[in-house]
This record gives C-alpha cells, structure tokens and sequence, in this order.
C-alpha cells in the first residue's frame, strides 16, 4: 500500500524486484530446471512490476495536476489527469514532459494522433464509470451516485490502459505495415531503401531510420547485389524504434503476427518436433489466413521452400525442430511480411532508440543520396537471387541455433539415417554388442569348466557339426 508518506516507495520495490528475478534466473535451479509454480510466480512478479510502475506515474501525475492521493475527482478531472498519465507513460524525461504539458499545440505535433489518444483515455474512464454503475462496490455507494472517483479508481484506469493499449495501438502498426507492403513489389517482405527514404522526404515521418541503425536492429538487407540495401518489412515493423511505450520492465510494440502463425503449427503437430511433411500440410492450410494478413496470394510452398524443408529435416535426423533458427528463417520466407528473418547471433540488436549511441535518423542528404538509386525491375533480376528461382534467396544461410533446450539424440542421427530408423538401428547393435560379450564370457567360464560343453562353439567339433545339421 502506498499513501502520501510513502511516496515513491513503489518505485524502490520496482528497483529491488529485478534483482530478486535475476537471483532466482541464476540460482540453483538454472541446472535442474524450473516448474510450473517458479513459472506462475514469475508472472506474479512481473504484474507486482506493472502495478508498481503505475503507481509511480500516478502519483507523478497527481503531483503535476497539484492534487492530493486522497482527494476524489470528477469524471472531466480524472480524464484529464489519465492524459497526463500518458505523457507521463510515453516519456521519461522530466523537462520534455513539463514542456508537452505547459504547450497544448507542441503535445498535439510531438504525438500526432493525441487526439485519438486521449479519446481513449477518456473511454477508460467512461468504461470504468460504467461497471461501477452496473455493480457497485460495497461502501462506494455514495461515491457511484456522486461520481466521484478515488485514487483507487485512477490505478484501475491505468491498469486498464496498460492492458488494452497494444490492441488500441495496432491499427498504427497495420497502418505502417499496409504501407511498406505497397511498396514490395516483389512480394518478399522487403522494400528498397531508395522506396524507404523517397517516402520520409514525400512526407511520411515513420521511415526516416538511418542506414547504420537499421542494420543495428536487423532491419537491413544487403545481401544482394542487383537488388541493392533493402528494408525488410516484419524486422521493421517489430523493432524497438516502433515501439510506443519503452519503461524500464516492459515496451508497448507492435504484435508479432507470426507468434499466432507459429502457435497454429504448435498446436497442429502437438511436439517441438516434426516431420518435413506435418509441417507442410499444416501450413498449407495457412495458406488463407496468410492470405488476408498480407493481402496477397497464397504462399507456393512447391518448389524451394518445400526442398529446403526438406534438407532442414535431413540435417536433425528425419525432423524439424519448430524453435529452431533455420525453422524460422524457413517460415520467414513463407510468410515474408509476417514474420521477421531470424538474424545469426550477435548480428543484429533490439536496441532501442534512446540507448542508439549513433545517428538515430538520416538526413535529408543522405536520404535524397539513397532515393535517387534506381530499383532494378523484377523481371530482370537473375533467378539466382528470386525467392522463385531454383534456389532459396541469398540471405539465407545454414547456421543453426535453438530456443529450446532439445535432446540432441532427438535432432541427429548416426550415420546420416533418419532419427527413427538411426535410433532403433542403434538399439540393434549395442543389443547384439551386448550378446557377443555375455556369449564370450560364457565361452570362456565354460572352457575351463567343461572341455564337452565349450565343443558346441568349436566350429571343427563333430558335436558343433551335428548340432548345426
């Protein structure tokens, strides 16, 4: 609980939490594995961060409006204070939040759709105004008839917008993805810098990112000669610079669209494995949901996608592991704007822009420099480098990392057979190893013991030979 004394002691617990997690991350368990409680107590701490760090920006809020924790508010007042929670929100730095909120005009240019942002605070404050009517909580009667709202009520607001805010904000993210996409002529989740920067100087804000900071954050294609630096579309999109609330637990960002196109194949095969063929007919019946994501036509799976599938099975024994680099990099070519190229490690950074120690965004110079490169027309670009030609793009590449912790006897196979078929043979031998050893040791305790008897195992014995007819 926290009143007017203990001010800012959620935002010590919120400093001390972290340490807490990391001592658990790194404790004993790290060797035996973690269980379900140590995963739900996880979460638990994870909300007790969220809670904490609302709680500091409300009372920041509070603080700048010039109003006490125990005073109630009305509906406008607690409307206006959830727009200054929101600057608050989005920006952590103290002068640039006394500026925005001192200059109405500066705030509406800084956030270009405030507007609509504050449309939705108020519609948080509406919605709670309205539960509370419909089931008033026991000993606030008096305060549902006045309307009149608590700093109880602030923090529920919050915890409200905390929630929903990522699906309010998405229409941004689609809107910015629509627009990259118009621009792939191709197809292949890419988009030419040239396209890119002619668009930030026709006006468009939002693709204004420096070359060296797109290549940062994995953003940046250069693989290609003919077709020259392009921006890959979902790398963008997902990237911490679109990101519109950055705190110091969590970031607001754009939904990850293949998290959802990954989970349908989870649950169709129903194992972190699976052969080349499941993962095919699960994802062919993808096909139109990937469809209507992109607006595009339907994936061609026939063909390179299929053979390196394929060739990823062979190399882990007979199966593909789902949460694996190479699997990724597989769906990414599938499904080019939904999901992001999963770059080798410690090739590209989720760096956020504010801890970017470069130039963050390109001049017009430099924008004018890349935007007058002509794009070389689809039809004569050589197949080597179409997605459509016989081969996977140049940006592929054969290093493999996992994001699970598999068996390695489940992902290779000796001597290059399938994992089945490699494993069972192995049984097969080792039981005949085992065999051949027990036989040897009964060969020789009876070859003291019995001269008759060791006679079954002497291939020049009339005994051996009557036996065997």
């Amino acid at each position: 609980m926290v009143n007017d004394s203990q001010s800012g002691a959620a935002d010590i617990l919120s400093q001390r939490v972290p340490a807490y997690v990391e001592q658990v991350l790194e404790g004993k368990k790290v060797s035996h594995g973690f269980s379900l409680d140590d995963a739900a107590t996880m979460v638990a701490i994870v909300e007790q961060l969220i809670y904490d760090s609302e709680n500091v920006l409300l009372e920041a809020s509070y603080k700048h409006l010039n109003k006490s924790h125990r005073a109630s508010l009305n509906h406008r007042e607690l409307s206006g204070l959830m727009e200054v929670y929101l600057v608050h929100w989005f920006i952590s730095d103290a002068r640039s939040i006394r500026v925005l909120l001192a200059n109405k005009t500066k705030l509406e240019t800084t956030f270009p759709h405030w507007g609509a942002l504050a449309d939705f605070a108020a519609g948080q404050v509406s919605a709670l105004e309205y539960s509370r009517q419909q089931k008033p909580m026991q000993g606030r009667g008096f305060d549902t008839l006045s309307q009149r709202f608590t700093f109880h009520d602030a923090h529920e607001v919050a915890g409200g917008i905390t929630r929903s805010f990522a699906s309010f904000w998405n229409s941004e993210c689609v809107s910015m993805k629509e627009d990259l996409v118009a621009m792939d002529t191709d197809s292949d989740g890419r988009v030419p810098l040239s396209k890119f920067y002619a668009s930030a100087l026709a006006g468009d804000w939002r693709f204004s990112e420096s070359e060296a900071y797109l290549r940062e954050i994995g953003a940046l294609d250069e693989s290609s000669i003919w077709k020259g630096k392009q921006v890959i579309i979902p790398n963008w999109v997902q990237s911490a610079n679109n990101c519109i609330v950055s705190t110091s637990h969590y970031s607001v960002c754009c939904r990850a669209k293949c998290e959802g196109l990954l989970s349908e194949i989870e649950i169709a095969v129903g194992a972190p494995l699976a052969t080349f063929q499941e993962i095919l007919h699960s994802v062919g019946k993808m096909s139109s949901v990937s469809a209507s994501l992109s607006h595009e036509k339907s994936p061609q799976l026939e063909g390179p996608l299929t053979a390196q599938l394929q060739r990823v099975a062979t190399a882990h024994g007979g199966k593909v592991p789902l949460h694996s680099r190479l699997f990724l990099q597989w769906l990414h070519y599938v499904f080019p704007h939904e999901c992001p190229f999963p770059h080798k490690a410690g090739t590209a950074n989720a760096t956020a822009p504010n801890d970017y120690g470069g130039t963050l965004l390109a001049s017009k110079d430099e924008m004018k420099e890349h935007a007058s490169v002509a794009t070389p027309e689809a039809n004569a670009i050589p197949d080597s480098e179409n997605a459509a030609g016989e081969e996977m793009p140049s940006m592929w590449s054969e290093e493999e990392d996992f994001f699970a912790d598999y068996d390695q006897e489940d992902l290779s196979a000796p001597w290059g057979l399938p994992g089945l078929e490699g494993r069972w043979l192995l049984r097969v031998l080792a039981f005949a190893l085992a065999v051949l050893a027990f036989c040897k040791q009964i060969v020789s305790a009876n070859q003291r013991a019995s001269p008759v008897l060791f006679g079954l195992f002497d291939s020049s014995d009339k005994m051996l030979k009557s036996h065997m007819v």
